[in-house]
């Protein structure tokens, strides 16, 4: 159960202000068709993170425990350090409507998650709990925790909450993690 929890709130966090979330705004922008955005974001994720952890699972079977434990640790940090340099939306200007909200959707998804700070944090999560099913699980739910709100009221949303504030609290959040993860190596109970 930890994985699932822990997957789901540290891709939660990760999505924050990332470029998929951006992603996420602008395609509620150009298409009135919510839940076919929402149903688009959710089939790319869950295939694209079923993939990832099934490397990370991967792995898991070559490293030893303690490194895992410091990837993550590491990652988390790194996750955090990330998040304090704001993706810009590199979205495409003209979208070919014909294809339909779902399919660009779920391509430009697919295509925005390759090297995603989620997916790498879904690959590591992965590895460290080696458990596919429950990183997968929890991965997508916070990838659709993060942007499903925006989808259905990102634009107003925009409006009172400074993209700046949301990055650092994010980035603080992450590195407490991954700082929080290193006690049980050096301090065990």
């Amino acid at each position: 159960m930890s994985a699932f929890l822990v997957s789901t709130f540290a891709v939660a966090i990760a999505e924050i202000g990332d470029k998929t979330q951006l992603l996420a705004l602008f395609l509620a922008l150009r298409f009135h068709n919510k839940l076919a955005i929402v149903a688009g974001i959710f089939f790319a994720t869950l295939i694209n993170h079923w993939l990832s952890a099934f490397l990370g699972v991967w792995i898991s079977q070559w490293i030893s425990p303690f490194w895992l434990q410091i990837g993550l640790a590491a990652s988390f940090v790194i996750l955090g350090l990330w998040l304090l340099i704001p993706d810009k939306d590199d979205s495409p200007e003209q979208i070919d409507h014909r294809w339909g909200a779902f399919v660009i959707t779920f391509l430009l998804f697919m295509w925005a998650e390759m090297g995603d700070k989620t997916q790498i944090a879904t690959v590591v999560l992965a590895a460290k709990f080696d458990t596919l099913f429950w990183v997968v699980l929890g991965s997508t739910l916070g990838m659709m925790l993060a942007n499903v709100p925006v989808v259905y009221y990102g634009e107003k949303v925009m409006r009172w909450l400074p993209m700046a504030l949301a990055h650092r609290i994010a980035a603080a959040l992450f590195i407490v993690l991954g700082l929080a993860s290193l006690v049980p190596l050096f301090w065990p109970s």
